[in-house]
């Protein structure tokens, strides 16, 4: 099964040489009608119910996908977390039941195996990619996973700063919050190799195969595990930075005012600001751009957006309302349509129409996760595709199906943790700002971005 981790590598050898066309529209102020406002409502309510039914009560674990036979995904637990805590700020469950689950969860990840074994939960305070939803037990060979047990630390930093009342549970919560933290060993998944990579942090590390040999590098996902590594003490993470920052590529595809630090994904654009709040504040290379990563993912956006609207592909449905290509499941190759080929499970995504992966499979995700950035473009969008689709496959019992294919009439039915996540909590960071509120008050997330050097404007 293929994996955002390694899509990244997929992606990263489309060219990124920059082209010129037509600007994108200026950003400009929304304000979403009653009806908009709803939608979104509905959306995140539905969204919230994967994360309680695809859930074990019991250690916390989230299932990877809406299927019987799914296994939990660390990364979709870390989404969890504040997806608990932000269901008892709306209602949708009890601020005790919230604590709870977090407990269990934080209870199994102290307890569970950290050893070499095959079937251990992780290795060196690290955790692997998938896991038995019963047992907590690695599952399908899968590799000990940084950006995976990232995004399930972010959790655990939040749960931290949420869960501050003074009760046997909370106290409890916080206690463990900082012991997992402490646990994990960043050297370990530090490059050692003198390469171009050394300092950086590791894709991924299994006992059979050694470490992947690509660390994290140019503009991912993984922007925000610099910050939380830097923010423990990573030896040399300030190196590892500069390597990160010194692959990034610049972009202009469609004139100055598209440009921005590339990549295809609309994912990458994403699951970092989800975490950090990145508004006014400036690496040395951002700085020199005189913009920050918040306008960054703007630019990204509207160039999906311009894409669509030229279709240079000619793709069935996509027009300035029915646009997103990020990872997603896909209809595969047991379609032929012209005799193009169609994909599974794969990071499709466009930095303009010369760095592109297309066979017209779109995520609404996509763009209900880059609300915060451009809402002028995407709540429209999303709010289109629901009611031109919905009835169609588009929609389910936990609110739109992962993706869908216009051109073949293909319509997902799963619902995928690590996509269904982010959604509700950008959208939930665009009306209220919640996950940023309380992750950044964290000290650890404070030290990282000044020792990384970011410094406000």
């Amino acid at each position: 099964m293929k994996t955002k981790l390694y899509s990244v590598i997929v992606l990263i050898v489309f060219s990124l040489t920059a082209t010129s066309a037509q600007e994108p529209e200026k950003k400009f102020e929304y304000s979403p009608s009653t009806e908009e406002n709803a939608f979104l409502d509905k959306v995140q309510a539905l969204s919230f119910q994967y994360f309680v039914k695809e859930a074990n009560y019991q250690n916390g674990l989230v299932k990877d996908r809406s299927t019987a036979t799914s296994p939990a995904s660390i990364a979709a637990t870390g989404f969890a977390i504040p997806i608990w805590a932000l269901g008892s700020e709306k209602g949708w469950m009890s601020r005790d039941s919230a604590a709870q689950i977090t407990l269990n969860l934080f209870r199994f990840l102290y307890n569970s195996e950290q050893s070499l074994d095959d079937s251990a939960t992780g290795y060196q305070g690290f955790y692997y990619h998938f896991l038995d939803m019963k047992t907590g037990k690695r599952i399908w060979s899968c590799e000990l996973s940084s950006i995976d047990t990232g995004l399930l630390l972010a959790g655990i930093l939040f749960a931290k700063q949420f869960y501050v009342f003074d009760n046997t549970t909370e106290n409890q919560i916080r206690e463990l919050a900082d012991v997992l933290t402490k646990r994990i060993n960043w050297e370990f998944f530090q490059i050692k190799k003198d390469n171009q990579f050394k300092n950086t942090i590791s894709l991924g590390w299994d006992k059979k195969h050694g470490f992947n040999d690509l660390g994290w590098w140019g503009y991912t996902e993984a922007l925000f595990l610099y910050v939380l590594a830097a923010g423990v003490e990573m030896p040399n993470a300030e190196k590892g930075y500069d390597a990160w920052l010194s692959f990034y590529q610049w972009r202009e595809p469609y004139g100055i005012e598209s440009g921005h630090v590339a990549f295809p994904a609309l994912f990458v654009h994403q699951f970092s600001l989800l975490w950090i709040d990145f508004r006014n504040i400036y690496d040395s290379y951002m700085a020199k751009r005189g913009m920050d990563y918040f306008e960054n993912s703007r630019r990204a956006t509207y160039v999906q957006r311009q894409y669509a609207i030229d279709n240079p592909n000619n793709w069935r449905g996509y027009d300035s309302l029915t646009w997103g290509l990020s990872a997603c499941d896909g209809p595969d190759g047991s379609y032929n349509f012209d005799g193009k080929i169609f994909f599974g499970y794969s990071a499709r995504g466009t930095s303009g129409p010369d760095s592109t992966f297309d066979d017209g499979t779109i995520a609404p995700y996509a763009a209900g996760s880059s609300i915060p950035f451009a809402p002028e473009i995407c709540l429209p969008t999303l709010h289109s595709m629901f009611k031109n689709y919905g009835e169609k496959g588009l929609w389910g019992k936990y609110g739109f199906v992962d993706s869908f294919n216009p051109t073949l009439n293909w319509f997902d039915k799963d619902n995928l943790g690590i996509d269904q996540g982010p959604m509700l909590l950008l959208i939930e960071n665009y009306r209220s700002g919640f996950v940023w509120k309380y992750l950044m008050k964290d000290e650890l997330v404070r030290k990282g971005l000044t020792r990384l050097g970011f410094i406000h404007k």
